[in-house]
């Protein structure tokens, strides 16, 4: 692949993984009775033009 699609790759994860990160941690601490507690969590990928769909699910912790 070239380099243009790999940084332009690399930018978009970083994008998703930081803003995802700072929504997530919003949400908890918007939300009660969350220490102790397992959440699943599910991300999903898509990009319409080449009919991709990725999915990725786990779990969070609550603090």
């Amino acid at each position: 692949m070239s380099e243009e699609f790999n940084m332009s790759m690399r930018k978009f994860l970083k994008q998703v993984g930081v803003t995802s990160q700072q929504v997530i941690e919003e949400a908890m601490r918007g939300a009660n009775g969350t220490a102790g507690k397992s959440f699943d969590a599910k991300v999903v990928l898509t990009i319409n033009d080449i009919d991709l769909e990725h999915v990725v699910t786990g779990k969070i912790e609550g603090a």
